[in-house]
């Protein structure tokens, strides 16, 4: 249910805007993560990305570039639809992680934004 993906240094792996319809997981690499031209992070390793656009089936809000020559594994909608069939439970368990890590990441958002709005202006 899953594919390998490899990505070569400079390479964009999704764009803003575009539809995606699959959660990316880094196994070897870095990647930025950019939006509307600014880059807003770099990840790597045991990181993931586009699981916003499988949750909201929305497209997608970034636009993602290979740093590095980067590796991942990708599933799909399809894919996770395939786990949901075959085991409720580990689909369950894998919804629930990416919730979490995306709260993680909204909560790490509402600090530097409430950091940037502490700073004097001038």
């Amino acid at each position: 249910m899953m594919e390998l993906e490899a990505y070569g240094s400079g390479d964009t792996i999704m764009v803003e805007g575009a539809t995606n319809d699959r959660i990316r997981f880094i196994l070897d690499g870095r990647v930025a993560v950019i939006k509307k031209g600014v880059t807003l992070a770099e990840i790597g390793e045991g990181d993931f990305f586009g699981e916003m656009e499988v949750l909201d089936v929305m497209p997608s809000v970034a636009t993602i570039k290979a740093l590095v020559n980067t590796t991942v594994m990708a599933i799909s909608n399809r894919g996770l639809r395939e786990i949901y069939k075959t085991d409720a439970t580990i689909f369950s368990l894998i919804i629930m992680n990416l919730a979490r890590d995306l709260s993680r990441r909204l909560r790490r958002m509402d600090e530097h934004f409430t950091v940037l709005e502490r700073k004097p202006q001038g």
